[in-house]
């Protein structure tokens, strides 16, 4: 084992990392919790390289392109919408929580400072980006709590490294100065959003300039790097840099690429997102033999002891933080209360349950320099970085574990918005193309039956969705599930003969190839793109949105 090269140990990773999520789909639990069980098991494997990580590296290659996905994926129309819950929860909670953890964590090591105590707080107070998109997506929540989940996963580490970055100037160099941490907040929020949407304009302007798909996909891909780099360079946000340039990039992207492009930036996206998320969760399980040592210098009794009553604040916080701050806006404001009813209790509690904290807690930790400006050793660095260690494995793994039983339990109503816009959405492109069709007809190149033909299937589209669940009952949901079943059934019938005559030397490869291209596109277009021939889905995103 000690004879592993680093290239070794990373594709030794990756074969564990699809077995962990392949065994995490048939046992349904959430892949990330599995993965960071399986870094445990094999952190404690004898003779295996001990795996540490680097925080910058975290900070910089992981980040950037999972933010700007993340962003990418979230509707900016629910995103604004939500924005009140989303700032109460990215801000105030962040504040509550530093403040709550600081005060318990002064308790618990009389010798540890008011700085060093915030700057615990400030660490572990914001709940994960990958854990809340990896876990909530998957479980097939209702859309507006994944909205509000992943919005406050966005904001919430720019408000804890601000927070972070103070406490640790502070325990350096023994000042503290509330304004100027103010002040910090304020330049570091606006500029990060100011240079993520330039980088985003620019982005798209060279988009618009390029016509070849292989190149437009990389530049999506470089994109959040550079915004991340360039706010870091001017110790601005990188967080909010990526999150407002993802945003502004997904507005423009449908408009500024060929659909060739968006097809495959798609595959590119998902196959780097997945790797990323992945290799993190699984790090985070093998950073236990990275600290065992200090594990042991702090005694384990003691550091379980504090790791847990960090925890348990952390979590008590955030479960009374969350109704207290849905119910008194709405006691003092009787417009919003008749503007947004009360949610439901188990919406409330779901939210404040779904707090599992991940790698940027981590690499922050991490992250803490070994020494003060005077030479002598950073305060009780061993039991801050052991203590986020446990706060993490507390509410990844005991919180996201029994996530799946409270939502059953929960018993949450369906959701089918998304269905009712898809149906209007339907109905107003296919009139949009009937409207072209009569403009085109008199043009030289149009051919009539080409011209009758398409308004036809255009017609039937409209006369189909103009009143979905009403004078056409396959358009509610339940009938459009069925329609889709059965496209998929013959789809892949015809996928199978194509198959079958490839196999007898009837037709060649190429062909089989052009006609799995135009059957995809249509599985694609009809919604049933993530389902195998044999009736499984090959994601489990798409198993949880299509049960819905």
């Amino acid at each position: 084992m000690e004879s592993l090269t680093q290239l070794e140990i990373i594709i030794m990773l990756l074969g564990v990392m699809l077995a962990l999520t392949t065994l995490s789909r048939r046992l349904l639990i959430p892949y990330p919790i599995l993965l960071v069980i399986g870094g445990l098991v094999l952190a404690l494997i004898p003779g295996l390289p001990t795996v540490r990580l680097n925080p910058d590296l975290i900070f910089l290659v992981f980040l950037p392109p999972i933010l700007w996905a993340a962003a990418y994926f979230t509707s900016l129309r629910e995103f604004r919408a939500n924005l009140r819950p989303i700032s109460m929860l990215a801000i105030g909670l962040v504040l509550a929580t530093a403040a709550a953890v600081a005060a318990i964590a002064h308790w618990l090591l009389p010798g540890l400072s008011w700085a060093a105590a915030i700057m615990l707080g400030a660490i572990v107070s914001p709940p994960d980006a990958v854990a809340a998109t990896a876990i909530a997506r998957r479980l097939g929540i209702p859309r507006r709590l994944v909205t509000i989940l992943e919005g406050e996963s966005l904001v919430n580490d720019a408000t804890a490294l601000v927070l972070y970055r103070t406490a640790i100037g502070a325990v350096v160099t023994g000042t503290f100065v509330w304004s100027d941490t103010l002040l910090q907040l304020a330049f570091t929020t606006v500029t990060g959003i100011a240079l993520g949407l330039i980088v985003g304009a620019a982005t798209r302007g060279v988009l618009r300039l390029t016509e070849d798909s292989f190149v437009e996909s990389a530049l999506t891909l470089l994109a959040p790097y550079v915004a991340w780099v360039l706010a870091e360079m001017v110790h601005a946000s990188g967080v909010l840099a990526c999150v407002a340039g993802g945003f502004y990039v997904r507005q423009y992207f449908s408009a500024a690429v060929a659909p060739t492009t968006r097809q495959q930036s798609r595959a590119v996206w998902d196959i780097a997102v997945f790797i990323l998320n992945g290799i993190i969760f699984i790090l985070i399980g093998l950073q236990l033999g990275a600290i065992r040592e200090e594990i042991l210098s702090s005694g384990l009794t003691r550091l379980l002891w504090h790791s847990a009553l960090i925890s348990v604040t952390a979590i008590i916080v955030r479960l009374a933080w969350v109704p207290l701050t849905a119910y008194l806006p709405r006691l003092l404001m009787p417009s919003l209360r008749a503007r947004d009813p009360m949610p439901p209790t188990s919406h409330l509690f779901l939210v404040g349950w779904t707090g599992m904290r991940g790698i940027v807690s981590l690499a922050a930790a991490l992250a803490l320099p070994l020494t003060v400006s005077s030479g002598a050793p950073f305060p009780y660095r061993a039991d801050i970085i052991v203590m986020t260690f446990g706060v993490i494995l507390a509410t990844l793994v005991v919180q996201g574990l029994s996530l799946t039983p409270i939502i059953r339990m929960l018993k949450l109503e369906a959701d089918e918005s998304l269905e009712h816009e898809e149906a209007l959405v339907r109905q107003q492109t296919a009139t949009a193309a009937l409207n072209r069709l009569d403009a085109l007809m008199m043009e030289h190149w149009a051919q009539p039956d080409h011209v009758d033909r398409l308004r036809v299937h255009y017609n039937r589209r409209v006369e189909r969705f103009a009143k979905p669940g009403d004078t056409d009952p396959d358009c509610s949901p339940q009938g459009a599930e069925s329609f889709r079943r059965l496209r998929h059934e013959t789809l892949t019938a015809e996928r199978l003969m194509a198959i079958a005559l490839r196999d007898q030397g009837v037709i060649s490869d190429e062909v089989l190839h052009r006609i799995e291209q135009e059957l995809d596109v249509e599985a694609i277009r009809l919604g049933i793109g993530d389902i195998r021939p044999n009736g499984s889905f090959s994601s489990p995103v798409a198993e949880a949105t299509y049960a819905r």
